[in-house]
């Protein structure tokens, strides 16, 4: 008989354990979706232990709440990417696309003038983040919510990107620090903050999660 019971409670042990731990998991993944204030989001991203060492500085403008949520959602993306940054030379690095994760995260290197304001469009993507990190220069790039801007091309699914008319709020990005842009963002990259100066630059598409 005590052979039994201590079968039956081990058993039940066992299935309070595995429904503590679904409960856990399940509860830490709407976390990630849903709990982040902005208070904890900046909180979070002040701390910088998403970079992992990494000696690069997150433009203050970022989207904190969505840098948070997206980065508990898919963190192992993320700390590749940042891997990727640390432990390469990014000065030697030619211009072209680079193989980080296959088509989960990989980066595009630039080296060229930056352009005059009116030669420059909005963009954004529905499947992939864009970090986009300043390796040399300086380089002006603007934002604006999808909402406050008119579609001037359509999406395109091949290539993840539709293009807008509009205005935005434009943000300085010196060298040795990166920018965020998410879905709900349009953004304007390589605007030249005066004299058109070549700017070498990565852009790091790492997959939406969620």
């Amino acid at each position: 008989m005590c052979d039994i019971n201590d079968t039956i409670m081990k058993k039940n042990y066992l299935i309070a354990s595995l429904l503590l731990f679904v409960t856990t998991v399940h509860l830490s993944a709407q976390t990630s979706k849903t709990d982040w204030t902005e208070k904890k989001a900046k909180k979070w991203f002040k701390k910088k232990e998403y970079l992992n060492g990494l000696s690069a500085i997150p433009y203050s403008a970022i989207d904190k709440v969505q840098f948070a949520q997206q980065y508990h959602l898919n963190k192992a993306l993320w700390d590749k990417a940042f891997a990727y940054l640390k432990q390469t030379n990014l000065q030697t690095l030619a211009n072209g696309r680079y193989a980080i994760d296959g088509d989960n995260v990989y980066a595009i290197v630039t080296e060229a003038p930056t352009k005059d304001y009116d030669k420059t469009a909005f963009e954004s993507h529905r499947k992939y983040i864009d970090l986009q990190y300043v390796i040399t220069g300086n380089e002006n790039m603007g934002r604006a919510s999808l909402a406050s801007v008119t579609v001037s091309k359509p999406y395109n699914e091949s290539n993840d990107l539709a293009n807008y008319a509009g205005e935005g709020k434009i943000y300085t990005i010196p060298q040795g620090s990166f920018m965020l842009f998410f879905p709900s963002d349009a953004h304007r990259p390589n605007i030249t903050p005066g004299g058109n100066k070549v700017v070498k630059k990565i852009v790091i598409k790492i997959k939406v999660a969620g």
